[in-house]
């Protein structure tokens, strides 16, 4: 009877094993924000996730697919690629590292979709004339014959499986494929970056971690000692959600005392102060600055902002009369056909 139940035990803490890391996986469809920090190597000082196929799920996507010019863009893509990101693709992940001195910053750019590698490859070659192939640890990594440019490195990519595809240069790509088979440290060992990352909400549409190196800080308020107030920010954190028709903000700066963390705060408010003087006479701009509350704590310093989808859609609007061209996304083609119908009457005259 109790090997019975040791079996049983055994059975189920198997099964709990698996089903953590099925969550946590990497398989598009259900792999998670999180899940694909284990494909970013533990040197990265930033990361960021954009979760794609909820972020084109949106209305104000929806919306933006009304324009003709837009929509022709996006089936011109579709066409193009072989993939259509409203159904394939899933998860965008990028870390970075600080660069060296006097080295290019280095990164690599995960998307994580479902997609037929042939036919993607075949569109691949279409584009990129006597495309060169190079195998690492059992992987074909693909580079262009033409060298990079001056000062940057050869653009690089493979496939890791039926899910996720890396890009960056040969050494990233390199290191995203010993990543995926287990033979380096991921950004996940990287103690440093965890702790930014544990104060984020990775289950955000976007979300992003930074460590900051304390000698940037130094020499950025040794330029501008109007910087000082950031003296003790040793992190940044960051994500934007879309939820009950509100747009989610929170950045937050980690490290610091908490009189550095009060200091800064009374200094954003004063900015705050500064831009509602400029902003009174704009309606749509103030209640903007509005939704904005920045508060410190012992160890951070956050701004948040919970914006309703109605009032960004009157912003972009004013901007969009105030700056025309310089917003991608106005109002849908049928309604700027209709403003310009009205307008040829003064036009003739």
């Amino acid at each position: 009877m109790k090997r019975n139940v040791r079996i049983g035990l055994a059975i189920l803490v198997a099964a709990g094993l698996i089903s953590c890391v099925e969550k946590g996986g990497l398989k598009a469809g259900t792999a998670t924000g999180k899940s694909m920090l284990q494909l970013l190597p533990a040197n990265s000082h930033g990361v960021f996730i954009i979760d794609v196929h909820r972020a084109l799920a949106t209305d104000q996507v929806a919306q933006a697919l009304k324009d003709e010019k837009v929509k022709q863009k996006y089936d011109e893509f579709v066409k193009a690629s072989g993939l259509d990101p409203m159904k394939d693709v899933y998860l965008l992940a990028v870390g970075l590292a600080w660069p060296m001195m006097g080295q290019e910053q280095e990164g690599a750019i995960l998307l994580n979709l479902r997609y037929n590698k042939e036919q993607l490859l075949g569109k691949v070659k279409e584009g990129v004339k006597n495309l060169l192939e190079e195998t690492y640890s059992g992987v074909t990594i693909y580079k262009g014959s033409e060298p990079g440019k001056p000062g940057k490195k050869q653009m690089a990519g493979a496939f890791l499986d039926d899910s996720n595809i890396v890009f960056g240069n040969d050494k990233t790509v390199r290191a995203a494929i010993d990543l995926y088979q287990k033979k380096a440290d991921s950004v996940l060992k990287n103690a440093e970056m965890g702790k930014v990352i544990k104060a984020v909400n990775t289950s955000a549409v976007f979300w992003g971690a930074f460590t900051v190196p304390p000698d940037v800080i130094k020499k950025a308020v040794e330029q501008n000692p109007m910087l000082k107030p950031l003296e003790g920010v040793t992190g940044l954190g960051m994500s934007f959600d879309y939820a009950n028709q509100n747009v989610i903000a929170e950045i937050q700066s980690l490290g610091g005392t908490k009189d550095q963390n009060k200091q800064l705060a009374d200094t954003l408010n004063g900015f705050k102060a500064m831009g509602a003087a400029y902003a009174s006479k704009e309606p749509i701009l103030m209640d903007l600055l509005n939704t904005l509350e920045i508060t410190s704590a012992a160890d951070h310093v956050k701004i948040y902002a919970s914006i309703p989808s109605a009032l960004l859609e009157k912003a972009q609007k004013m901007a969009q009369e105030k700056f025309g061209g310089m917003i991608p996304f106005g109002p849908p083609a049928s309604e700027k056909k209709q403003e310009e119908k009205k307008a040829e009457p003064e036009i003739k005259k």
